[in-house]
């Protein structure tokens, strides 16, 4: 289990991973062959069973159709969902999915919703103290899936800005820059996704009191999201989250275009 998991979300992820070995068992397979069903190793399969690491929705869905296991697995599949993620986001992963509007200035890394895998595994392995392994890849998993928001319908309108030392800071080295300045320009060039830069040389910014996320749901009500050292802040005050997206309203506006935007990155590319 991943590091600032709470009891409560190990204890979930282990239950789900005894009941698995309990129909698996009955169902007659070996770790080998039932792995090889639903895709995956049986070294994998026995940490999933040993509550080390934590399967994707689909994968749930498939164990439970190749167990012949009649919905006791999928029943787990919302907890299970929840549990990969730390416990200071699981609030902001439930909001990502029902999102309308999503507005995001970040200052240090790329957003966790347009990174690169080899970018996500670069970042997540330099943190301090480490990060097991499991939960490099736990974490890896989590976020690509969190990645599906892009392709909703309908689609949401998805805002970044980040600041220029965000796209030059080679984190992982050229070649995982290289492929995440690519993978910024090809989704900057979704309908519903604008990608600004903030340059350095901007004599004001709005955002000099750090990152943040305001996310607008289905309902219209809007939640500002912090995040620094391993904790958050979920801001539900209604005036709180106006002020938060009035602010980010400003430093779009002082950043570069989405068309000059782009145009940087690619001018960045072409200088690797």
């Amino acid at each position: 289990m991943s590091e600032g998991a709470d009891t409560s979300g190990q204890t979930v992820v282990v239950a789900f991973g005894q009941t698995m070995k309990t129909l698996r068992v009955r169902a007659g397979l070996e770790r080998e062959e039932f792995g090889r069903r639903i895709g995956y190793s049986a070294a994998t399969v026995a940490s999933y069973e040993q509550g080390r690491r934590i399967p994707s929705p689909r994968t749930i869905e498939r164990a439970d159709e190749v167990l012949d296991a009649g919905g006791l697995l999928t029943v787990w599949k919302e907890q299970v969902e929840r549990a990969q993620y730390p416990v200071f986001f699981q609030g902001m992963a439930s909001l990502e999915k029902e999102a309308i509007e999503l507005l995001a200035y970040d200052t240090l890394v790329v957003k966790g919703l347009l990174q690169t895998e080899d970018y996500m595994r670069a970042v997540l392995t330099m943190r301090r103290p480490p990060l097991h392994q499991d939960t490099v890849e736990q974490r890896v998993a989590a976020r690509l899936a969190r990645q599906s928001v892009f392709d909703r319908q309908p689609a949401p309108l998805l805002s970044f800005v980040m600041d220029e030392s965000v796209v030059r800071r080679p984190l992982g080295g050229k070649a995982v820059q290289r492929g995440q300045l690519e993978h910024l320009l090809l989704a900057g060039q979704r309908r519903n996704v604008e990608i600004q830069i903030m340059p350095l040389a901007c004599e004001e910014s709005a955002g000099v009191d750090g990152p943040f996320t305001v996310v607008t749901r289905e309902d219209g009500k809007k939640f500002a999201y912090t995040e620094a050292q391993g904790t958050s802040s979920l801001q539900t005050d209604p005036q709180q989250a106006a002020l938060a997206a009035a602010r980010y309203g400003i430093i779009r506006s002082q950043a570069l275009t989405p068309r000059e935007s782009l145009a940087f990155i690619e001018r960045l590319l072409g200088d690797l």
